[in-house]
């Protein structure tokens, strides 16, 4: 292995099922040397209900292999179109997570897509965390300090305390202070509550599409206060972190919107997203001076306005400092896929409440 940059491509299958996000980084699993091209590849229509129907489920149960095998070939096609990255981070598709029972479920095998690239993969980040006695998610702080240690570098921020807001399936904040030694000591995480995966479903099961695109219609409907204030006595929020939730976790909100009309359903779930995360920030040292969103959720007009009228600092996306917040994550697993070739824990007890720092993922030779 060899010392210094290396051009990682991460690649990332979110909870909200729409497809895989790939992006180059070089890095050498502490620094970020510079941010490369990106691309991304739509699950299909079929595609999307083969892995909506394997939600939930385990190693062995059906439609398990199918998504798992539709997990790798999406993978593989999409790396195809980057020759130049000298390895992979894959982190495969989370169709179930229970780290206090059964575990965590990400489907498809770095093997197998090493065999089909023919490069070599670092994959299965998150099981290791999750045997040590950690939530296992959310594993991207470790990544959103070094963002934040990379755009002080290039004067884009100052070096204060910052939140990243990841809005996804499932919504997860990160508290980075920059004047702490690295991701170990300067990092708080946990996932907020319910993000883009309700609000999807909610599209999906009214006929309306796949997603609520721009916020159009939350912004035409009224939110219903009474399940919106419901929601937050869910225990979930009064718990201390670190803590993480599965994509269903919060069945209940869906079903309690079932009964309104198509703008009033998604301008709730909107408000109880904004609510979740504000909830959040009681739990951080200080009220950060800023907040960055990246994720699917901030191209959503209407949850944007919704964390600026609830929140008590501003909202912005991370393109405010030069990031881009389509493909955080996806980069976020190539800077991973580094610090585990390097032996650089990729989690520890501030994150996913693991014991100590975790060295986890597994590396994949390449083979033909």
């Amino acid at each position: 292995m060899k010392h210094g940059m290396i051009r990682a491509l991460g690649m990332m299958s979110g909870t909200s099922l729409d497809g895989v996000d790939a992006a180059l980084i070089d890095t050498d699993g502490q620094r970020i040397g510079g941010f490369g091209r990106s691309g991304y590849r739509a699950y299909s229509c079929n595609e999307a209900e083969i892995l909506h129907a394997a939600l939930g489920r385990w190693p062995g149960d059906d439609g398990v292999t199918e998504a798992a095998a539709l997990s790798v070939a999406a993978h593989a096609a999409l790396a195809a179109d980057f020759p130049e990255a000298e390895l992979i981070g894959y982190h495969g598709q989370t169709l179930a997570h229970d780290p206090g029972g059964r575990g965590t479920h990400q489907a498809g095998s770095g093997a197998e897509l090493a065999r089909q690239t023919g490069r070599r993969v670092v994959w299965d980040f998150r099981t290791e965390d999750v045997r040590q006695g950690g939530q296992g998610a959310p594993l991207a702080p470790f990544f959103h300090w070094a963002c934040a240690d990379w755009a002080i570098r290039e004067g884009r921020m100052e070096a204060v305390p910052v939140v990243f807001l990841n809005l996804g399936g499932v919504g997860n904040l990160t508290w980075v202070d920059p004047a702490a030694g690295g991701p170990e000591t300067g990092c708080i995480a946990f996932d907020t509550g319910p993000a883009n995966a309700p609000i999807n479903d909610l599209m999906r099961a009214r006929g309306l599409g796949a997603r609520d695109d721009g916020g159009a219609l939350a912004a035409r409907g009224r939110a219903d206060a009474r399940i919106v204030a419901d929601f937050l006595r869910h225990p979930y929020f009064a718990r201390t972190p670190p803590k993480s939730l599965d994509r269903d976790a919060f069945a209940g909100l869906s079903e309690a919107v079932k009964a309104l009309p198509d703008a009033d359903a998604a301008a709730t779930l909107v408000v109880a997203l904004a609510a979740s995360v504000a909830a959040g920030l009681d739990h951080l040292p200080a009220s950060p001076a800023r907040l960055l969103v990246c994720g699917g959720g901030r191209h959503n007009a209407a949850i944007m306005q919704a964390l600026s009228e609830t929140l008590p600092c501003t909202a912005e996306p991370v393109e405010a400092v030069g990031l881009d917040g389509d493909m955080l994550e996806a980069q976020a697993f190539g800077w991973l896929a580094v610090r585990v070739l390097r032996g650089l824990p990729i989690s520890g007890p501030a994150t996913t409440d693991a014991p100590a720092p975790v060295c986890g993922g597994r590396i994949s030779p390449a083979r033909k």
